[in-house]
């Protein structure tokens, strides 16, 4: 990534697409598991890790808040969910119906996100053409 405080904002947004994508494929891996006994179903935590980062500076803008963030405080971790749960007598705790809802739910916010970081290339471009 690049290190100027331009980039401040995409470089964020870049990270939270590369975690969102990663959860896409651990979804993924939990719907081909659904019928594996004992598996656990696994998801991402990167939001609670954003969250946490931009809260550790209670009293400073939100920009004062993005430029302070480093990389190292926003790796995303793979946790398995709920792992001492399950509604089945084969120990799988993975539903279908809830792991295709949160799919769905995160490929908007990719999306989302993928806009998010054309508007802020658009508003470079056009800044760059201005000047």
């Amino acid at each position: 990534m690049i290190n100027s405080n331009v980039f401040d904002y995409i470089n964020v947004l870049d990270k939270a697409a590369d975690a969102s994508w990663t959860r896409n494929e651990i979804i993924a891996n939990n719907i081909a598991n659904v019928d594996t006994p004992g598996y656990k179903r696994q998801d991402l935590n990167f939001e609670d890790e954003l969250e946490r980062a931009l809260g550790n500076s209670k009293y400073k803008s939100m920009d004062e808040k993005v430029s302070g963030l480093r990389d190292k405080h926003l790796q995303a971790r793979v946790v398995n969910d709920y792992s001492g749960f399950s509604y089945r007598y084969d120990k799988n705790n993975v539903d279908i119906d809830t792991e295709n809802v949160i799919l769905a739910a995160n490929q908007i916010k990719y999306q989302g996100l993928m806009a998010g970081i054309k508007s802020e290339f658009s508003n470079l471009q056009m800044v760059t053409k201005s000047s």
